[in-house]
């Protein structure tokens, strides 16, 4: 979970792990690996060493667009090979 605060001091507790799933998000569920998360300069949005991020506007609506992603992310290959396989 992070707490996120935006410029207009609407804050966000987002809780990743049901997202956290699939090449790029996947590994993001090592606690080590998320805690390296810091906000990019320049789109202003949460970013992670392998890439990872999340549009600005999905986290400042996350109370009512998390459960959307969570859903889509259900669908997201787990490992390399699936989705090699879905191509």
């Amino acid at each position: 979970m992070l707490s996120v605060t935006f410029e207009d001091d609407n804050s966000q507790v987002i809780d990743f792990r049901p997202v956290l799933r699939g090449e790029l998000y996947g590994p993001l569920r090592d606690n080590s690996f998320f805690d390296q998360v810091r906000v990019d300069p320049e789109v202003h949005t949460l970013v992670w060493p392998n890439g990872a991020d999340f549009d600005p506007a999905m986290l400042y609506h996350w109370s009512e667009l998390g459960s959307q992603l969570e859903a889509l992310a259900e669908s997201w290959p787990t490992t390399v090979e699936q989705a090699t396989n879905t191509l």
